[in-house]
């Protein structure tokens, strides 16, 4: 089966805007997806990425003006200032890292974590809810079949910390400076607007493999 990797935050708006496009993907092409929340913040300081909130304001009202014209085109709801996505400094600094946490932890236990990921990034991004608390990243857990306690407890065990870790180790050896990044034989994609690239890629691949 082809693998596919996706580097990403569950704070990204764009991880939350491609996620339906990048399901489609996988259950067309027969991929093998594994997803890959890295410490963005730590990583993209090393890599050349830029977080939103220590940008100018030119970048930061464009990413704004983007933001509504994707929500628009994909018809995705969409808040473009969410109620828990910290303005300035955040109090917990690990605020964004706990739902990642949380797919890491459903993906040991060998489950498809997708609908997970992408319903906390439509909780943030959509629905007004803050996914830095446990309580509401079990809630949206329960909501989409999961054990959402179960996950919550496995979090912060050792091997969820340490895969996360490795996660975010790959991501500066890989090249990674934003989120989402997805990573196909080696060739990356940034950016949820790279997909229709992933699309041609894989039907190349498939294509090569027929011939």
């Amino acid at each position: 089966m082809i693998a596919l990797d996706c580097y990403y935050s569950l704070s990204s708006p764009w991880a939350y805007l491609g996620g339906p496009q990048l399901q489609d993907i996988v259950r067309r092409h027969h991929v093998q997806l594994t997803l890959k929340p890295y410490d963005f913040q730590a990583v993209v300081s090393q890599t050349g990425g830029i977080p939103l909130l220590t940008r100018p304001e030119p970048r930061r009202s464009y990413h704004a003006l983007e933001l509504a014209r994707w929500r628009d085109h994909l018809g995705m709801p969409l808040q473009l200032e969410p109620a828990h996505y910290p303005k300035g400094s955040a109090s917990d600094p690990d605020w964004n890292k706990y739902p990642g946490w949380m797919v890491i932890a459903a993906q040991l236990q060998g489950l498809d974590a997708q609908p997970l990921s992408h319903a906390l990034l439509r909780a943030l991004w959509a629905e007004e809810r803050n996914t830095a608390d446990a309580a509401v990243r079990i809630a949206v857990a329960e909501e989409n079949g999961y054990d959402g306690a179960a996950l919550q407890a496995l979090e912060q065990t050792p091997e969820t910390q340490a895969t996360y870790r490795a996660y975010s180790a790959e991501a500066v050896a890989r090249g990674v400076f934003g989120a989402p990044t997805y990573i196909l034989d080696g060739e990356r994609f940034w950016g949820q607007d790279r997909l229709a690239f992933l699309d041609r890629a894989l039907d190349r691949r498939r294509a090569g493999r027929r011939a």
